[in-house]
């Protein structure tokens, strides 16, 4: 791995020219451009990057405007991870040959992805790519729902929560399903860097994003991205509903290193109940009712375990 550059303080972000404009259409409160502006100021090289079909795509390419000052494609649903790759290829292969014009430039090659379409509709062509180990950064922006097309439930909504495809009401309590590992699952492919960052931890997320560059190989970014309107809070509220998620534990902070040393980078000083990060959350208002409290007291053994198991993982080092 090669050194990590110096991370940028908040005055040299500020002053950054963004290659992410802040003229596009999402919603007022997404946690996407947040996370996708610093991805971006993260590094000054140049950067080739894609986006799966979704809210951020479809919110940022309206033809013939575009917020991306970069070079950049969107190509389908699925396979954002496998255009980025194809492109890293070739850069490869024309280094190789010396067919570069500027062989110096060092391009960053980057996809981002949903939720829907990294651990559900694009996870075999995200493993491939993974298991190739291209030299690329995968992004997802994980807002647990499929936002863009209705808010129906993905493999990364959590248990309870309130869908168009698991609605809540007299019968049922929401998703049943417990939320996917896709942290684990990218560990499995023993790739070099995967981390899973939170916007409202600007540093810890930027040094990660920056060691993710400075890597050799692939790297796995889970970023979780509060949706005001799926997950039904105040638009002003979304760095307050992502501190509730990293002080809860819901969503912890770490990363994993060679698919084997776990690191909590991490560790609120008062740890939050569970229930209060459900309870600011209209998707979750139906558990507070009498026949559903049960299954608060189990989304909190649920997360302790979940903590107790990273902790065991940070320990031991295998």
């Amino acid at each position: 791995m090669s050194e990590i550059k110096k991370i940028k303080n908040l005055k040299e972000f500020s002053t950054s020219a963004d290659r992410f404009e802040g003229a596009n259409l999402l919603c007022p409160g997404c946690a996407h451009s947040i996370i996708v502006r610093e991805v971006l100021n993260a590094t000054n090289d140049d950067l080739v990057l894609s986006a799966s079909t979704g809210c951020l795509e479809v919110c940022t390419a309206v033809y013939p405007y575009t917020s991306w000052d970069a070079s950049w494609i969107h190509i389908g649903f699925e396979n954002s991870s496998t255009a980025v790759a194809g492109a890293e290829s070739m850069y490869q292969a024309l280094k190789t040959k010396g067919r570069l014009k500027q062989p110096d430039r060092n391009p960053k090659f980057v996809a981002f992805g949903g939720d829907g379409a990294t651990y559900d509709i694009g996870l075999q062509w995200l493993s491939g790519c993974m298991e190739r180990n291209h030299n690329m950064m995968y992004v997802t922006l994980d807002n647990e729902v499929y936002a863009n097309t209705g808010g129906q439930r993905s493999s990364s909504t959590p248990i309870g929560s309130s869908a168009t495809t698991s609605p809540a009401g007299s019968i049922s309590y929401g998703e049943t399903k417990n939320k996917k590992d896709i942290m684990g699952i990218m560990a499995a492919h023993h790739i070099p860097y995967a981390a899973q960052v939170s916007p409202n931890k600007w540093k810890d997320m930027v040094k990660k994003i920056q060691r993710g560059f400075s890597t050799e190989g692939a790297t796995f970014i889970n970023a979780v991205s509060c949706c005001t309107t799926e997950w039904r809070f105040d638009p002003k509220d979304t760095m307050a509903i992502t501190d509730l998620a990293t002080d809860s534990l819901v969503f912890p902070l770490y990363e994993i290193i060679d698919g084997k040393e776990w690191n909590i980078t991490y560790r609120p000083k008062n740890v939050v109940p569970v229930e209060e990060y459900l309870a600011a959350q209209g998707r979750f208002k139906h558990l507070f009712k009498d026949e559903y409290k049960y299954l608060i007291k189990e989304w909190q053994e649920r997360v302790d375990a979940n903590w107790e198991y990273l902790n065991r993982r940070e320990e031991a080092r295998v």
